[in-house]
């Protein structure tokens, strides 16, 4: 069969001879340590998996690195996880300690298993989305140099997952995450009704709008918003240059929390919103870095062992957990938005 440049070769041709015989046959898998994870085969065969905590954009010269790291411990073999992670798979139990070290030589921390907290999967924010309300790679930089302790260590109650997503329609998945941090438009798209002359498809354009708040404006041979009905997703933006959302003095960032993906104990749930509006403030971002830690913080020291933050708030409830985070619970975080549709009310606020 020809070798097509399209997508990823067959999986399987790339895995671990290791992983290969005992496909289907693990019997066991344990966390020794932060970062590392043990798993055993009904042979008896044993492969550690090191975890690495990695930024999403990463340079040739970084990759170059693990890569002789992975020929010179695991034969080669290495995988980037969907959060952005590093893992090498290490079939010679006495070579994971010496890798561990020639990673911390190298500054790349260890940890992200167990109860910690993992890598932040996050969107392109301003380095690549053309609807950003705020940066993705340096709000993550922040968050997560302030919680380093956090990823190297396992003194959560449970596994902690935090996501960012630079605008509402969230490709960052972070509407499931334990903590998403989200930015948001606070204004209508504004109309360059020139752009959209010379340059839109205006069916399109309507069409892109999930509330319906875009209609055509035969008289200007353009369109027409009802602020009203605009959510600010900046969706509209993507069909045409001539609905620019972005706005430097009004976006920022919300947070959200105690959403979940996986159906174990309890079923998924969506995260809800807690604290509304936070200002963009680069290169550090400390309102958000402090707003994320005292939220983590609270969690460690109340929750109990092995509960979800979507769990735990769920047991002691949404009142206590605004009480404990001292975060102000005001109207803003009620789900007002008359518009809808009532299945589009499946939202990420209150409703009362």
């Amino acid at each position: 069969m020809a070798i097509l440049d399209q997508g990823p070769l067959n999986y399987k041709e790339q895995l671990p001879p290791i992983i290969h015989e005992n496909y289907g046959k693990w019997r066991y898998h344990e966390n020794p340590k932060p970062g590392v994870l043990k798993h055993v085969s009904e042979s008896g065969a044993e492969l550690y998996s090191v975890r690495v905590g990695s930024p999403r954009l990463v340079s040739l010269d970084f990759i170059r690195e693990i890569c002789n790291l992975a020929d010179e411990y695991c034969d080669g073999f290495l995988r980037f996880t969907a959060r952005h992670n590093v893992e090498f798979l290490v079939s010679d139990a006495a070579k994971v300690e010496p890798l561990i070290a020639a990673l911390g030589e190298r500054g790349l921390p260890v940890g992200g298993t167990g109860a910690s907290i993992s890598n932040i999967v996050h969107t392109q924010g301003w380095v690549h989305c053309h609807t950003p309300a705020t940066d993705a790679s340096g709000v993550v930089k922040a968050v997560m140099d302030d919680l380093y302790e956090y990823f190297v260590s396992s003194k959560l109650p449970a596994q902690l997952k935090i996501s960012l997503a630079c605008c509402l329609n969230m490709c960052g998945a972070a509407h499931c995450s334990d903590i998403a941090i989200v930015g948001v438009h606070r204004t209508p798209p504004r109309i360059d009704h020139e752009k959209i002359r010379k340059g839109t498809e205006i069916p399109s354009l309507v069409a892109s709008c999930p509330t319906g708040a875009i209609r055509p404006n035969p008289k200007e041979k353009s369109v027409v918003v009802n602020d009203a009905k605009c959510m600010y997703c900046g969706n509209c933006y993507t069909m045409s240059p001539g609905m620019e959302i972005i706005d430097p003095d009004n976006d920022g960032i919300a947070i959200l929390v105690g959403g979940k993906v996986a159906n174990a104990r309890t079923n998924p749930m969506f995260s809800r919103m807690v604290i509304p509006f936070l200002p963009n403030n680069p290169p550090r971002w400390p309102e958000v870095t402090d707003a994320v830690r005292n939220i983590v913080e609270t969690y460690a020291a109340n929750a109990h062992k092995g509960e979800k933050m979507g769990e735990w708030i769920e047991r002691i409830g949404w009142e206590r957990f605004f009480t404990l985070t001292g975060i102000e619970f005001n109207a803003k975080l009620i789900d007002d938005f008359i518009f809808s549709r009532e299945t589009f009310r499946t939202s990420a606020a209150f409703k009362y």
